[in-house]
């Protein structure tokens, strides 16, 4: 109910703005004739269309992004001045039956004069009749009044909304930035890869290296025994990094299990208390496991690293057709969202046509998100 009401109040205020619209597209249709003046009609269009905004999208829920050009705004408010104008004619109907209706019930039940020497019968059939046809009228008025409202939505669409061809237009333009994105977050990926293979493994192997180089030099049996100690010590070391940087590529538990184990394994290494809430049911498509993973698990190396944060929270729900992933951690905060590596974390995100956000004020916390689509 409150949902009609609030739809008629929005027709009723449509129909205060179409009166304004009407007055302005014939005087805008006089001030185009001189060429200097066009650009402050236009003006005036477009800031008339703005209110027609924001008039749907209070009333009827409805939301427009586009903002049309001078010429097709004051199109939209010729054709809108017409369909308010029209709404307001039945609102004035309806009230005016609506006043009439209740004039006409008092006059027949409490003056003597117009029925003067009719039966009570004959008063009850005429109440009848006239409640019917208060009732059929008020309905047809009503149904206008909703007809008026889907053809205000309507206009809306075809004006302020674009065509086929341009959200075409503007999908291979997007599909052109994301792959590009795509592309840039891959060369990131290896060149961080050759960073934690020439910073971590290869300096340990170099070490093991010498160590069996100078175990097998040792003349002494207990110095070529502690040696090749330090030499075992080191490859265990280097087995550790080689693990490490498999799983910051892609665990093997994401096959194996999906997204819950793996992230239930980056917990358990991630070196600091790590909060875990999973609450999805369904397993989502590899693709967006595999995207969720990277974000949280760069997101939590970054919290080791860079923020120095004690605690880390990562929650995971499904939220209609969303896979939300929250980030949160304790520390210093102010992460920079167009950094390199939040922004390649914002282009993996953009690629399955999710949203990436980074809330990170000096002296944290710090909020990760990221959205994904899932079927």
């Amino acid at each position: 109910m409150r949902r009609w009401l609030w739809g008629l109040l929005g027709v009723a205020f449509g129909a205060c703005t179409a009166l304004i619209e009407l007055v302005y597209v014939l005087c805008a249709a006089l001030v185009l004739l001189w060429p200097r003046s066009r650009a402050l009609a236009f003006r005036g269009a477009r800031a008339l269309v703005e209110l027609e905004r924001r008039r749907l999208a209070r009333y009827f829920g409805s939301s427009h992004a586009d903002q049309p050009d001078g010429a097709r705004a004051l199109q939209y408010l010729a054709l809108r001045g017409l369909v308010g104008l029209l709404g307001g004619v039945l609102l004035l109907l309806l009230g005016y039956g609506a006043v009439g209706s209740v004039a006409e019930f008092g006059e027949l039940w409490t003056s003597s004069h117009p029925l003067e020497g009719r039966s009570s019968g004959e008063k009850f059939w005429l109440t009848v009749y006239l409640a019917v046809f208060c009732a059929v009228m008020g309905y047809l008025a009503l149904a206008g009044l909703i007809g008026v409202g889907a053809l205000d939505r309507a206009l809306a669409r075809r004006f302020l909304e674009p065509d086929r061809a341009e959200r075409l237009q503007r999908r291979v333009e997007e599909l052109s930035v994301t792959r590009a994105d795509v592309v840039a977050a891959i060369r990131e990926e290896r060149r961080r890869i050759e960073r934690d293979l020439h910073d971590g493994v290869q300096q340990r192997l170099v070490a093991l290296g010498l160590l069996i180089g100078r175990a097998r030099r040792a003349g002494d049996g207990d110095r070529t025994a502690e040696l090749l100690a330090q030499a075992h010590q080191e490859s265990q070391e280097v087995l550790r990094d080689f693990r490490d940087v498999a799983w910051r590529v892609y665990p093997a538990a994401l096959d194996a299990g999906g997204l819950h184990p793996a992230l239930e394994a980056l917990a358990e290494r991630a070196g600091m208390r790590v909060e875990l809430h999973y609450a999805v049911e369904s397993r989502p498509e590899i693709e967006v496991e595999a995207v969720a993973y990277f974000v949280i698990s760069e997101a939590v190396t970054n919290a080791a690293k860079h923020a120095d944060a004690r605690i880390v929270s990562i929650r995971v729900q499904r939220e209609g057709r969303w896979l939300v992933a929250e980030i949160t951690d304790d520390g210093a905060g102010g992460a920079v969202a167009d950094g390199a590596g939040l922004s390649g974390l914002a282009r993996r995100v953009a690629a399955l046509d999710g949203r990436f956000t980074v809330d990170s004020p000096v002296g944290g916390p710090t909020v990760i998100t990221a959205e994904l689509p899932c079927a």
